[in-house]
Formats: structure tokens, sequence, C-alpha cells
């Protein structure tokens, strides 16, 4: 982890804590959230075995399910990387399923 990493992961680490994910957290009782950032999370799955970031809308739940498969350090990247340019995937994403047509 670089030393830049090292002092965001501080900044928003909190105590691993198990928050709901529907439907694929259901299963293990959850997954592990690691920190939490405004209104998104970072979470670790243990059934894919990686760190995601995901939206959420009522603390203690996850609103996305990702498999990323990323390490600790790649995560926290893309964190950074979000912070430092402003564009965010999960922003794109939310504003995409906005828009989209509701299936019939």
């Amino acid at each position: 982890m670089t030393d830049s990493q090292k002092r965001l992961w501080h900044a928003v680490v909190i105590e691993p804590v198990k928050w709901e994910q529907h439907s694929f957290g259901d299963e293990g009782g959850g997954f592990w959230v690691v920190a939490i950032v405004g209104t998104s999370v970072l979470w670790y799955n243990d059934r894919e075995e990686g760190f995601n970031r995901s939206s959420y809308s009522d603390f203690g739940r996850i609103d996305e399910y990702f498999c990323n498969h990323d390490e600790l350090d790649v995560a926290l990247e893309y964190l950074k990387n979000v912070l430092q340019g402003g564009k965010d995937l999960l922003k794109i994403l939310a504003d995409y399923r906005a828009k989209a047509p509701t299936p019939k």
C-alpha cells in the first residue's frame, strides 16, 4: 500500500461490520463493510474474495452487488482517483439506472 493509500485508509476505515445485501449477501448474513465514504462503502466480498465499493441508501444495507476481486490497495487506489478526479462510476451507474426504462 502506498503512503497516500495508507492516509486515505486511516481516514475512512471503520471496525469491520456485516451489512445486508439482498440477494447475494442473504446466505452469509451480508458482507463485511470496512470503510465508509459519504454515501458509499468499501466492503469485502467473502464469497468472491475481493474488495468492492457500492453505494448505500439505508445505513446497514449495501445497495449494489459487485464481485471485482480487488485487493484492498486496488480498491483504495480507485477510491483515491474518484476523490481526486471527481468521476465516480457509482454516480454514473445510479444516473443511468434512474433514466433506464423499467422492464414490463
